[in-house]
């Protein structure tokens, strides 16, 4: 593993300028402006779809395009054509001095700090980059996915499929465990009727496609998880998560550190816990937690869902400095989420992570070899 770290390595696309991005942002920030949410809602919508185009909304201006886009209305065309003429919009600079909300507005601001575009993502992945640093073609599957078996929206045959018209070669399901009632967690009595059906699902596929068992456990206040280390040793491979306290300004290194140090933890799945617009997520001593990561081989995730981007390419190197292998997956939990991998691939491109680097990657003998090793791992203390 040592061979492959990439001491004083940068981000590989630091200064693409994301115009989408940005002229969703005002949006958002128009909304926010409103006097009631109703109000707002044209501009979430008009928001949202800019943040979700393949194009550059500064293409379409130039084209005099903009307005075919759904739910772009006159006056979201308007704030989106002054930025990409002035680089700022005065209506929403004007907006924000007569609000009062300047401060309530710079805080969303920077909650939407870190995050791209479908646009810029997408030419993430379409530019030429060293030959080391991963590409699609690389990538043989998705290891954190959900199922009806808890909180997801298809079944796990419904996933198998999607992962193939994909190309993939395998699939991990990582169904949440019974600790997290909100998500429809599985007693573990569920998880075991789960796995046998893994195990038909396997037999049919008679080694064209693969599906893994693991499962998505909650990462408790004190660094403790929902399941108990026999209970995680029943599947082939467990997903740390932490799913509350995301919103404070305490420090949580040593509640991340003890969910990483936990015997048979495997991943440590959407580390901090981020969402676009309602969260920064946990704040820890990154580089404590990444060394504790790499140290025992546990992959710290690139979580593709649109919303989460968690970690995004700058910690992602932060985590690569440190020498810690990686998982890119795409936290789907329905068919048409699966494409979310592509948003991680593209911050770990970003990041010049190389495929040597992540688990998904792998050939099924060096993924199994490090399930194995990551379930019989006994905890260290720093």
């Amino acid at each position: 593993m040592a061979d492959s770290r990439r001491r004083g390595s940068r981000p590989t696309l630091p200064a693409i300028a994301d115009t989408n991005l940005d002229a969703a942002s005002l949006l958002y920030d128009m909304a926010a402006l409103q006097e009631s949410e109703r109000s707002g809602l044209g501009y979430k919508r008009a928001a949202r779809a800019v943040a979700g185009l393949a194009d550059s909304v500064a293409d379409l201006v130039r084209s005099n395009t903009l307005r075919e886009v759904p739910y772009i209305a006159p006056s979201s065309a308007g704030i989106v054509a002054e930025l990409v003429e002035h680089g700022h919009s005065p209506t929403v600079d004007a907006a924000v001095a007569r609000s009062g909300k300047s401060a309530q507005i710079s805080n969303q601001r920077r909650l939407r700090e870190g995050f791209y575009s479908h646009h810029l993502l997408h030419q993430a992945l379409a530019v030429d980059l060293d030959a080391d640093v991963v590409s699609r073609a690389d990538y043989l599957g998705d290891l954190q996915t959900h199922s009806t078996w808890s909180d997801g929206a298809a079944s796990i045959a419904e996933m198998a499929r999607a992962c193939q018209d994909l190309g993939y070669r395998r699939l991990g399901v990582t169904d949440h465990s019974y600790g997290l009632s909100v998500a429809r967690g599985m007693s573990m009595e569920a998880a075991a009727r789960q796995r046998q059906e893994i195990d038909r699902l396997n037999e049919q596929f008679r080694g064209a496609f693969r599906i893994h068992k693991g499962v998505e456990a909650n990462i408790l206040a004190d660094g403790a998880l929902d399941l108990t280390a026999s209970e995680r040793a029943e599947f082939e491979y467990v997903v740390a998560a932490a799913h509350s306290q995301l919103r404070g300004r305490d420090d949580q290194t040593d509640r991340m550190l003890a969910a990483v140090r936990a015997p048979g933890v495997a991943m440590l799945g959407h580390p901090r816990g981020r969402r676009f617009g309602e969260r920064a997520g946990v704040v820890a001593d990154w580089d404590r937690v990444f060394q504790a990561a790499a140290e025992l081989e546990v992959a710290v995730e690139l979580d593709g869902n649109w919303h989460r981007q968690d970690l995004d390419f700058t910690l992602a190197s932060v985590a690569l400095e440190a020498g810690c292998l990686f998982a890119v997956d795409s936290d789907g939990h329905a068919p048409g989420e699966l494409r979310f991998a592509e948003y991680a691939l593209a911050h770990a491109r970003i990041a010049g992570i190389p495929a040597d680097r992540i688990v998904n990657c792998w050939d099924d003998e060096r993924l199994e070899s490090w399930m194995e090793e990551r379930k019989g791992k006994a905890s260290r203390r720093a």
